[in-house]
């Protein structure tokens, strides 16, 4: 079981294993290690159940179709200026920022505009500006914003020509599928719950949830509603 697991996790083994060779070698880094990384992790505590609940609202509340109208291939400048705003009065880490546009692309923007979003949330985000103008002067600030925001778009079109949808892990093309009953297998967090509560309906492989029963009658189906409502991931979706 604990070779499965290292297997499956290599980079938190290797990780792992950096931290046993500091704490023998070098205690005193190790320990400064240890407390700099427990900061970040309470920060993705408190930041993540935020970003879990935007994409929730993005992949619940907000059709397709207004996705794609918003910030689809098609939505040229628009879509551009739509993205650039989104990413500018973003708030928190970059890392908050990847599963937002995951779930972006699963309802049909474009790449370009992707890319602006992380792209502006990154570098050009008005919270961030503010305090750039602060501590380096507004001329600074603002010379570096119109450059940024040059390169953002180049980097967007270039970005778009080489990168196909067909390249990149959708949620679509992830997904486990029952009757009525979909699990978005790439945001699916593995906790089990899913399974716990409704046995016959889902089941856990490879650390992922799976839809077992794909007839659900309409009880059945009820039930699969209710488990969808406890998934911490909001990764179920019953149609």
């Amino acid at each position: 079981m604990l070779a499965g697991f290292l297997r499956k996790n290599k980079l938190l083994s290797l990780v792992a294993t950096i931290y046993i060779v500091l704490l023998i070698t070098l205690p005193g880094k190790a320990i400064e290690a240890v407390q700099n990384s427990m900061y970040y992790v309470m920060e993705m505590l408190m930041i993540m159940p935020v970003v879990f609940i935007l994409t929730s609202i993005i992949e619940g509340w907000i059709p397709k179709k207004a996705i794609i109208s918003g910030f689809g291939e098609g939505s040229g400048i628009k879509g551009n200026i739509l993205a650039f705003l989104l990413g500018s009065f973003s708030a928190g880490p970059i890392y908050a920022a990847f599963p937002v546009c995951k779930m972006l692309l699963a309802k049909g923007a474009g790449i370009a505009n992707v890319v602006i979003v992380l792209s502006t949330w990154a570098v050009v985000k008005v919270p961030m500006l503010a305090n750039e103008a602060k501590f380096l002067g507004p001329k600074f600030m603002a010379t570096r914003w119109a450059l940024t925001t040059v390169s953002i778009f180049i980097m967007a079109y270039i970005v778009a020509k080489q990168v196909k949808r067909k390249d990149m892990p959708m949620v679509e093309e992830t997904a486990e599928t029952g009757k009525g009953v979909r699990i978005a297998a790439e945001c699916c967090a593995g906790c089990g719950v899913c399974a716990k509560l409704s046995p016959m309906i889902f089941t856990m492989s490879d650390g992922k949830a799976r839809v077992i029963l794909e007839t659900p009658n309409p009880k059945q189906k009820q039930k699969a509603q209710a488990t969808a409502e406890r998934c911490p991931a909001k990764a179920i979706q019953v149609d």
